[in-house]
């Protein structure tokens, strides 16, 4: 009879450490609220971290004092408001200081773009994302040498693309496609790419799969967009057929890695930032780290959603991803081209056992540079910021690669 209540107990108590253990679980899953959010937000800006990287930390203060809830058309519209005020301003200061003025439009670019972050899923978003690009496009009309809007023919559709080679080049020269991530835009890639033009090395952003202005959606195929820009760049006489590479981030990384694998031939290398490969793919791990990851500032599985054609739940998403893991595609273990990999160990949107089955797959040495206290990109807040690890590590990297001659250091 002792025996009988014992088990009883025993059985309540493992249910009841079940229930807190489930319930701490959910906790930590959850969403940020909007009071999280703002105060994570601001230390985000003040810190330069991401998706605040250039964002004055004061517009962003002014911004939520409009948000009150997680509508996304009361977001939207609390940020294209202090938006507005800088696009104001650059349209009025074009004639008489065009170097404020570019100033201007790339501050009130950032405003619209987070606008619309991390996906423009509603109406006041997708006004906001359209006048990001008519930011950052204003702000365009003063580069030197300066940015060609291209647009690709893609099965009855385009691809838009923002070109720009380096400035007084006498003989094709070496270009890189510059592929975003799930919530960066090709406006994102053509601003860091800028800094690649003094190593005689011209670039390409493109939106990936799903993203932006992209013309499909991500899929098991959706890579032929991308071979579509290849096969662009090969009409262009300004470009060297044989030094063509590709960079991506994150998801762009994805579409990168496998474009080492299906266009070994026409790329001569490629780079890539926290590339998923396969355990990223998996249920557990869509479960346990994506939903309501805190690296990300929210919303991160909403906007998985938000890349793929007819995809509402996270039970859809998992079956999504099982079709897009790169060992369920045969593509892991493929020859590649040669490839600079890199990733944070404390990465918790994309595992460290990603990076390490693309290191040890394949057929040729792969380079790597892996921060063991990196996070999401390899980025370090204070250490390994965003724009040193692209000026320090990619930029030297794709430059040695293309057979480029070194950079003029002042320029960079």
């Amino acid at each position: 009879m002792k025996i009988g209540i014992s088990c009883r107990v025993a059985g309540a108590l493992l249910a009841c450490a079940g229930f807190f253990s489930v319930a701490l679980r959910a906790q930590e899953h959850q969403e940020r609220t909007i009071e999280e959010i703002e105060v994570e937000a601001i230390h985000r800006a003040e810190v330069g971290g991401y998706p605040l990287i250039g964002l004055d930390p004061n517009d962003v203060r002014e911004a939520f004092k409009s948000i009150h809830t997680r509508d996304k058309d009361e977001w939207a519209e609390a940020f294209m408001g202090v938006a507005n005020r800088y696009m104001a301003e650059g349209n009025a200061l074009e004639k008489t200081d065009p170097a404020r003025a570019s100033a201007d439009y790339v501050r009130a670019w950032h405003l619209y773009s987070f606008g619309r972050w991390p996906v423009d899923s509603s109406p006041k978003k997708k006004e906001s994302y359209a006048k990001a690009i008519q930011a950052y496009l204003a702000h365009a009309r003063f580069l030197d040498p300066p940015l060609e809007v291209v647009h690709i023919p893609f099965e009855g559709k385009e691809v838009i693309g923002y070109l720009r080679l380096p400035k007084g080049a006498t003989a094709p020269v070496p270009i890189v496609i510059a592929v975003n991530g799930l919530d960066s835009r090709k406006e994102d890639l053509s601003e860091s790419f800028s800094a690649i033009l003094p190593y005689g090395i011209g670039y390409i952003a493109v939106d990936g799969p799903g993203t932006g202005q992209s013309p499909v959606k991500a899929s098991p195929t959706a890579d032929r967009a991308l071979s579509a820009v290849i096969d662009y760049l090969q009409t262009r006489p300004e470009v060297d057929k044989g030094r063509i590479a590709m960079h991506g981030v994150s998801w762009g990384a994805y579409w990168g890695t496998k474009l080492s694998v299906l266009e070994k031939s026409r790329l001569k290398c490629v780079s890539v930032q926290s590339p998923p490969t396969d355990l990223f793919f998996q249920k557990q791990f869509v479960l346990n780290s994506l939903v309501g990851n805190r690296e990300y500032l929210f919303d991160q599985i909403p906007a998985m959603m938000a890349i793929f054609d007819n995809v509402t739940t996270v039970e859809q998403v998992v079956d999504m991803f099982s079709k897009m893991s790169l060992v369920n595609e045969g593509i892991l273990g493929r020859p590649t081209t040669p490839m600079l990999i890199l990733g944070g160990t404390k990465d918790t949107q994309v595992p460290i056992s990603d990076i390490y089955r693309l290191l040890d797959s394949g057929d040729v040495p792969k380079d790597a540079w892996i921060n063991p206290q990196g996070g999401h990109l390899g980025r370090q807040v204070g250490v390994w910021p965003d724009q040193r690890i692209f000026r320090e590590v990619i930029l030297p990297w794709l430059a040695r690669n293309l057979n480029a001659p070194p950079a003029n250091e002042s320029h960079l």
